[in-house]
């Protein structure tokens, strides 16, 4: 570079300078860059480390360390002097120095502080570094460590500290506690396993890839880089990076943006199926439908195992087929199942293929299936059966099963002799506490000495035999997943005096009713109608027995005055009228959680992580789970932000 264009350079960049700080000004913040010394003035420090010379971050450097210059440059450290100072005179040298043979090489110095950099000397070498979009510059670094404190800023930036030790790079920063953590496992390293050099350089070659086609994508308020990495490397692998087309890329990278920080919106219960259009249409509104919405429906379902060898699947697979028998002539179905060994991607990928406009995943573990998919297939409607999902481009769907054990609840406690009761949880996710509260605010309400011994299949082999040797004499075991007749010892069951069991009630699901729901709002328009109004949200169908899609069936033995109690709370339920946890209730803490006056939201309710105080047993941590039920809990646990990530493909 001759001296002219340095100097050409110098005037431009002195002309970003004032700009910056005009606007600045303008909007009340401060021109210049920040002074690590007023910072740190009042403040505790835990110690100073030298991290000898490294390559970090250019957009990290956000100050000085002491007051000396700050104002000759703005706060993105373009020169404010004019070109005729001295400042600007070494800053041109430094200038054509930078491009020629020579370059810049000697690094600058900089403080450390929370993850950001302060120039101790060399500010007009990095003035130029940045003039000249450098993504990072060599500096030798002096650490500043803060106290610890429960501070949230201060507690993650001791993840990072620790996630340092293993990586050595500033390439990341996150806004969430736990990423770091995350991330290790998503790339799939040990959390004290040190970075090889060959590893490091693959990572950030990686990010370096991400950041460039991220460049094209809108993150939302609170997101960052480093942010939508960890949520897209959560469900692709690097290889990806250079593996998918750029649409596909650009997909993916879009989808895992949004999920980044989505809310999940609760849809509590079905539209009600129309079989006429409703006398309000306008002519444009009818014109509009017969172009645009779909007269048949092909809907695939994805089986993570054979319905034969799964009841849950059995459940499902009955579904399907009563969807398309219920909706035949507008509807045509296939079921795929996952075979020993498959990827479940080529699945999808099938479906889609074979013509699939709408597609049902049957298991919460095929969910990252899923958001692959949706991101492949922006055409294609895609659905995973789980809860509390945050993924707007996968909608969740479940039922509210704590509807069925409140009257689980009242029947057991109306027929026990022994006011002792068990209960069989399958394991601590979104979900089955409410159920596990439900039956015990039901129990309650017709026998106030009713207790509730709490037992978990997740934790132990034969829980119910357990439940049966403290003394229970009714037992709300496993539940039956689909609406014929039960075997026992499947629901609501008692101990006869010979030992024997017999059923007192069964809570199925119907999916049937589901799915003859949903693709009937399908074809009437609602889902876009939905994505228009929560656009920004993931959305969870979360429906109870209004719908039809759960139930309870009382056995016939019962006395009449039980099932006529029975029905008459169902109805109330059904109606609105009745609300489980609208009731006074406190957990085993003795905490109030509701004085009888307030409803309970569906957020509150879905995300119940405690128990009834009349409940005995508590919510088992994660690591007494047997680990055949581990990634169910990791994936929908009560507590599934505070799991320790598990290291997640090979090693890099």
């Amino acid at each position: 570079m001759s001296r002219a264009e340095a100097v050409e350079a110098y005037r431009t960049a002195h002309k970003k300078a004032q700009k910056a700080y005009r606007e600045d000004v303008g909007h009340g913040r401060w021109p210049y860059p920040q002074v690590l010394d007023d910072i740190l003035e009042g403040g505790s420090i835990a110690g100073r480390i030298e991290l000898g010379v490294m390559n970090i971050p250019t957009e990290r450097v956000i100050g000085t360390v002491s007051a000396g210059r700050r104002s000759v440059f703005s706060r993105d450290f373009m020169p404010l002097a004019e070109s005729n100072t001295e400042f600007g005179a070494k800053w041109i040298a430094l200038c054509e120095a930078h491009l020629d043979d020579e370059g810049i090489r000697d690094p600058i110095r900089c403080y450390e502080y929370y993850g950001d950099f302060y120039v101790q000397e060399g500010n007009k070498r990095l003035s130029v570094m940045r003039y000249f979009d450098a993504p990072s510059v060599p500096t030798s670094v002096l650490r500043i460590v803060p106290a610890y404190s429960d501070d949230p800023k201060t507690r993650l930036y001791y993840e990072f500290l620790t996630f340092y030790h293993v990586s050595r790079t500033y390439a990341f920063r996150f806004t969430k506690p736990g990423s770091y953590q995350k991330l290790l496992a998503a790339l799939g390293f040990e959390p004290d396993e040190i970075w090889t050099e060959e590893q490091r350089r693959r990572v950030l070659s990686a990010f370096m890839r991400f950041s460039e086609a991220a460049a094209h994508v809108k993150f939302p308020e609170g997101v960052g880089l480093s942010d939508a990495f960890l949520a897209w490397i959560s469900v692709y692998s690097i290889d990806d990076l250079s593996a998918l087309s750029p649409e596909t890329l650009l997909a993916s990278l879009n989808a895992s943006v949004s999920d980044a920080d989505a809310d999940v919106t609760v849809s509590t219960e079905a539209d009600a199926p129309a079989e006429t259009e409703p006398a309000g249409k306008t002519l444009l509104t009818r014109i509009y439908n017969a172009m645009f919405l779909p007269t048949h429906l092909f809907a695939a379902f994805i089986h993570e195992f054979p319905p034969e060898t799964s009841n849950w699947v059995r459940g499902h697979e009955q579904g399907r087929l009563f969807a398309e028998d219920a909706l035949a002539g507008k509807v045509t179905t296939q079921a795929y199942v996952v075979k020993d060994g498959a990827d479940a991607d080529s699945l999808f990928a099938q479906a889609v293929q074979d013509g699939a406009q709408v597609i049902f995943a049957t298991t919460p573990s095929l969910i990252d299936a899923c958001r692959r998919a949706a991101a492949a297939y922006p055409g294609v409607k895609i659905l995973n059966c789980s809860v509390a999902m945050p993924y707007p481009g996968v909608r969740t769907y479940y039922s509210r099963i704590y509807e069925t054990k409140f009257l689980a609840g009242v029947i057991a406690g109306a027929c026990s002799h022994s006011d002792l009761l068990g209960y069989v949880a399958s394991a601590p996710i979104f979900g089955v506490p409410a159920s596990v509260n439900a039956f015990a605010l039901g129990a309650r309400l017709v026998n106030p000495r009713a207790v509730v011994k709490l037992r978990w299949s997740c934790v132990e082999a034969d829980p119910l035999a357990s439940l049966l040797k403290d003394g229970v004499d009714v037992v709300s075991n496993h539940e039956w997943f689909a609406p014929e007749a039960p075997q026992t010892p499947f629901g609501l069951i008692r101990t006869r005096d010979d030992g024997s069991l017999e059923s007192l009630a069964s809570t199925f699901w119907n999916w049937g009713a589901f799915y003859e729901k949903l693709l009937t709002e399908l074809l009437l328009g609602h889902w876009e109608d939905e994505s228009a109004n929560r656009s920004a949200a993931a959305i969870n169908y979360w429906w109870g027995m209004q719908s039809g899609v759960i139930g309870i069936t009382p056995s016939d033995k019962l006395p009449e005055g039980i099932r006529a109690l029975v029905e008459a709370l169902k109805n109330s339920i059904v109606e609105g009228r009745l609300d489980p946890f609208r009731r006074v209730m406190s957990d085993q803490e003795g905490i109030v959680r509701n004085d009888g006056t307030r409803w309970l939201s569906p957020s509150e309710i879905l995300h119940m992580d405690w128990l009834s105080d009349t409940v005995e047993g508590a919510i088992p941590p994660f690591a007494e789970i047997l680990p055949v039920a581990q990634p169910t809990v990791r994936l929908l646990g009560v507590y599934r932000e505070s799991i320790p990530p598990k290291k997640d493909g090979p090693i890099l």
